[in-house]
């Protein structure tokens, strides 16, 4: 069979090699990318002829898909598969495997560093030491002790909570469903008014589907505390992004991280977050660690290896 590998994943080129002579041995055609290319023509290019393709959270529409008519595995490097027309997947057969839990402490650890650089303005307070300034009367918040609301309790969310925990803050939790582990660990389940109305970080893990978008909009930015903070570490369609903003610049609640947003970044330099006060940025980069990338990586090919066995 044919295997491509669209883009490189944070791969070495001798790491590739050494795959290229694994499948070889195996009695098939592998082809990799060294560069990250997102345009359809060069998707379509690249998965040519190909039966099993590796590819990390490049969109794989229906107008892409379809005209890669040898594709019967999708190994995706990416936890989400919301950038998949699964739809189309499943009408031609087509399976699909994501790498789930490869970046669970890699999202869990930026969610809280977030919180404590929104907490005690690290980013700001770096800007004011650069400008000759001191400390001033300025007087940041400890994380010990603060109510979070975790909205989403799949692994990264756990993490999260257990990290949390450990830093001595009471977490309440929102889910679809209980996790009877979740509760083990003394955390208490309630509806999302209730926590958004109790929380002093909001901090969201929950994926993106018909059911979350638009998850947190102008009425449930208004439950919250008016000093309580915001961290999207999901996707940003979860939130309504404009009423985040508008919510940041009237003081309906006092800050918010976002890692992810409408479009991958880079984002318009007009972006209505940048101009929100104290609000933390990042270009998506909560999943993107050297650890979480060599998780990755075993575990996409894995996944190749038992689709070739049983195919």
């Amino acid at each position: 069979m044919k295997i491509a590998c669209v883009e490189p994943l944070g791969i070495s080129r001798e790491h590739f090699e050494e795959l290229k002579s694994h499948y070889k041995a195996l009695g098939h055609e592998f082809n990799y990318y060294l560069d990250r290319q997102e345009s359809p023509e060069e998707m379509v290019r690249r998965m040519d002829g190909a039966e099993v393709v590796v590819v990390s959270n490049i969109k794989l529409p229906k107008e892409v898909l379809e005209k890669c008519t040898n594709l019967r595995f999708l190994s995706v490097a990416f936890t989400g598969l919301d950038h998949i027309d699964l739809d189309y997947c499943k009408e031609r057969n087509i399976a699909v495997q994501n790498a789930s839990g490869y970046s669970t402490t890699a999202v869990s650890e930026l969610a809280v560093g977030m919180m404590i650089d929104l907490l005690r303005q690290v980013t700001r307070m770096d800007g004011v030491i650069r400008t000759g300034k001191g400390r001033g009367a300025f007087l940041g918040r400890e994380l010990k002790g603060k109510t979070v609301g975790v909205v989403g309790t799949g692994a990264i969310g756990t993490a999260t909570i257990k990290l949390l925990l450990a830093f001595g803050c009471k977490v309440l939790a929102y889910n679809r469903s209980r996790h009877e582990d979740v509760e083990a660990l003394g955390v208490k389940y309630v509806t999302l008014d209730e926590l958004l109305k109790a929380s002093d970080i909001v901090t969201l893990h929950v994926p993106m589907n018909s059911e979350t978008k638009g998850l947190i909009g102008r009425e449930q930015l208004a439950a919250m505390k008016p000093t309580a903070l915001l961290i999207n570490t999901a996707r940003g369609m979860v939130c309504d992004i404009a009423a985040v903003a508008e919510a940041l610049q009237n003081g309906t609640i006092a800050g918010a991280a976002f890692d992810v947003f409408e479009q991958e970044p880079p984002i318009p330099t007009d972006h209505k977050l940048i101009a929100a006060p104290n609000c933390l940025l990042t270009p998506h980069i909560a999943f993107a660690t050297e650890e979480s990338f060599a998780d990755r990586a075993g575990i996409v090919f894995d996944h190749v290896d038992g689709w070739l066995k049983n195919n």
